[in-house]
């Protein structure tokens, strides 16, 4: 006879092996343009963040792109921290509890979403072109 089972939330790492596994799925002309874009996983946003989005629940935050889009680059840039693309666990382990979706599906949306930050791309034109591939 076993003792009780206890089933623990998917931690940063699984989080982590997911966005790279969405990572070399991607096309090589995409792959090829990351360059040093750093993947981190946190829990929740900091305030900091928040404040500059203009959200107040932490819950409302699931994955952020902080850095200088590829469209507004120079030759003449000097040198950077590199960009990043900051995942938040806990935002989308309520979304995974409560979409139905499989969390790799969650992950890998809020992931591509957030590399369209670094192409360049508005909400406006992700949601688009999310629209026209349904």
């Amino acid at each position: 006879m076993s003792g009780p089972r206890t089933t623990l939330a998917p931690g940063a790492d699984a989080i982590e092996r997911i966005a790279r596994d969405v990572l070399a799925k991607l096309p090589e002309e995409f792959a090829d343009q990351l360059g040093n874009v750093v993947i981190g996983i946190q829990d929740f946003a900091d305030d900091a963040t928040l404040d500059a989005l203009g959200l107040d629940d932490p819950f409302q935050l699931s994955g952020v792109y902080q850095g200088r889009p590829l469209t507004e680059r120079s030759s003449f840039d000097t040198a950077t921290l590199p960009d990043m693309i900051r995942l938040f666990r806990r935002p989308l382990l309520d979304e995974w509890a409560e979409s139905g979706e499989t969390l790799e599906a969650i992950v890998g949306h809020v992931l591509i979403h957030e590399i369209g930050h670094h192409f360049g791309l508005s909400d406006a034109d992700m949601h688009a072109l999310e629209q026209a591939a349904d």
